[in-house]
Order: structure tokens, then C-alpha cells, then sequence
């Protein structure tokens, strides 16, 4: 039987990287044009590139070139949420953001963690 987040297809994943990414690489991998598109959580990024909901326009498209925890944990796209710092989320929120986490990684290569980051 498959797990919670288990994707509806079976997904072909590299082994995680830990390789300091810089912000500013982070940043730049917006999806903007046909770039990298990456998201991070809790420091871990993720590449989630040609998924059309991260690309310009799309409904998570706020997340691109981001660590997104804080907003991921309260379940929010707005663009005041996406921060890195989610120590102040509560107990049910810090629940809802290591679903994210564990959703991410069941669907998308983790190539790396944001340099300098301490929100693991």
C-alpha cells in the first residue's frame, strides 16, 4: 500500500546532495525564462523544475528562488509569507510544514542546502 504522500506515479530520484547552495544561486533559480527553478525547505533545496505550478504564473510560483517554510507551514502563497525563519510557526503548523518537507522529497531531487542556513 502506498504511504501517505506517496506520488500517483513512481518517481526516479538522485540520492540527496548536500552541497552549500548560495541565496543568490537560490534566488536566481526562479523560473524565470526556461531557468533552474528550485524552492527550499528547512534549508534543503529542492529542484523543482519543469513543474509548471513553480514557472512564472503559476499557483506556487511565489515559492520559486525561495526557501518558503514559514509559508508552507501556514499553508499560505502570499509573498509577505515566504521567509526561511519558521520558529515561530505553532506545534500543528510545524506539523503541516515536515508534511511539506516529506512531500517534496518523495517528488523532487534535493540537490543541495541553502549556504549559512540554520533552519533545519
Amino acid at each position: 500500500m502506498a504511504g501517505k504522500f506517496e506520488p500517483k506515479t513512481q518517481v526516479q530520484l538522485n540520492p540527496p546532495k548536500d552541497d552549500p547552495i548560495p541565496l543568490s544561486v537560490l534566488e536566481a533559480a526562479n523560473g524565470v525564462g526556461d531557468e533552474k527553478c528550485y524552492v527550499a525547505i528547512k534549508g534543503k533545496v529542492f529542484d523543482v523544475t519543469g513543474n509548471k505550478a513553480y514557472q512564472p504564473g503559476g499557483s506556487y510560483s511565489v515559492f520559486a528562488g525561495h526557501d518558503a517554510s514559514y509559508a508552507l507551514g501556514k499553508t499560505s502563497t502570499k509573498a509577505d509569507d515566504v521567509k526561511a525563519d519558521w520558529s515561530s510557526l505553532s506545534e500543528s503548523e510545524k506539523k503541516v510544514l515536515d508534511d511539506w518537507e516529506t512531500f517534496f522529497t518523495k517528488r523532487y531531487n534535493i540537490i543541495g542546502k541553502v549556504e549559512g542556513a540554520t533552519n533545519f
